[in-house]
Formats: C-alpha cells, sequence, structure tokens
C-alpha cells in the first residue's frame, strides 16, 4: 500500500470515529436536556396540584364560614358603598 492510501484510510478512519463520538455525545446532551423538560413539568405539576389544593380548602373554609355567619355577597349591591357628597 502507498503512503497516500495509508495516510488516506487513516484520516477517514480518524473522520469516522470523530463523527460517531460527535454524534454520541449529541445525543447523550439532547437525552439529558429532554430529562430537564421531563423534571420541570413534574415540577410544574406539583405545584398546580398545591395550588389546587390551597384552592380547595380555601373554597371549603368559605363554605364552612358561610354556615357559621351571614356573609353578603357584594356590598355595592346592598346600598353600603361610597355615598358621594353633594
Amino acid at each position: 500500500m502507498s503512503r497516500a492510501s495509508k495516510l488516506t484510510l487513516a484520516a477517514t478512519g480518524l473522520g469516522a470515529a470523530g463523527i460517531i463520538s460527535f454524534v454520541h455525545w449529541a445525543q447523550e446532551r439532547e437525552r439529558a436536556e429532554m430529562h430537564k423538560g421531563v423534571e420541570r413539568d413534574a415540577e410544574k405539576q406539583r405545584i398546580r396540584r398545591e395550588r389546587q389544593a390551597d384552592f380547595d380548602m380555601q373554597k371549603a373554609l368559605e363554605q364552612e364560614y358561610r354556615k357559621l355567619q351571614h356573609v353578603p355577597g357584594n356590598i355595592e349591591k346592598q346600598g353600603g358603598g361610597e355615598k358621594s357628597l353633594g
């Protein structure tokens, strides 16, 4: 084999190995980014569940308080709103 063919074979082999390494690295990076997205979604869902639980608890407390005492729905409808001077 001639020296030029040996250099061409070596360069081709190194180029192929470099490309394969780059592709594997890119896939791992992409997989890690996708996993971060899953973690962010899970965190958003956890926060949403907590907020919903807080809302439900506040709604239950409101209903309980309304049973115990009269709470007017809208102050302005009762005529107790601001009165104009003059």
